[in-house]
């Protein structure tokens, strides 16, 4: 009865916290799938409220990409400046990629400052990058050593004091419930002292 209660004590724990990721992925995926229908309205509002509430950098990427589509150049230069500064751990052709989109809104803010009108930049063909049009926040990694602030129920080392401390009350209660006393078998107890 013991072990059936901890079972069920052990599944109200972690329902709750699998709902929540699976929204988070839910929700980044309509994003994705928004921007790939060109609907890029849709896709940024999903994204300014991922970033709301992450604070992850890739996110502005994602945000400024949708500005540059919607024909924004001075959001989406904004977006991929705070991006620039925010995203630590970019490579360098990451980096030229996102100056190139720069610069491409840039001179679409020239041309709508001469009242030309010239269409909106195309994204780069793959052949010229080697990243994803959209990419989603890396997976976070035991081996991290900045503190981003998010709260600390997203932290590995939580899950894992959480997980050693459930581990721990599974083995007591199955310690405790186990019958300890001699055994009786055919030949009843025996005693060998």
């Amino acid at each position: 009865m013991r072990v059936l209660t901890v079972a069920i004590l052990l599944l109200a724990l972690a329902a709750p916290t699998a709902a929540p990721a699976a929204g988070d992925d839910g929700a980044e995926l309509k994003a994705r799938t928004h921007f790939a229908a060109g609907e890029y309205r849709e896709a940024l509002e999903i994204y300014a409220r991922l970033y709301a509430e992450t604070m992850h950098p890739t996110y502005l990427r994602n945000i400024a990409r949708c500005h540059q589509n919607l024909g924004n150049p001075d959001k989406a230069i904004s977006s991929f400046r705070e991006y620039l500064r925010k995203a630590h751990d970019l490579t360098p052709d990451q980096r030229k990629e996102i100056e190139g989109y720069i610069a491409e809104m840039e001179e679409l803010k020239r041309t709508q400052a001469t009242g030309a009108t010239a269409p909106l930049p195309a994204a780069p063909p793959p052949a010229e990058s080697t990243s994803p049009a959209l990419v989603g926040p890396p997976t976070v990694t035991a081996s991290a050593t900045h503190d981003d602030g998010g709260p600390f129920y997203t932290r590995v080392w939580f899950w894992g004091v959480v997980a050693g401390v459930v581990a721990a009350g599974v083995v007591t209660a199955f310690l405790l419930t186990r019958d300890s006393g001699p055994t009786a078998g055919n030949l009843g107890a025996l005693d060998l002292r």
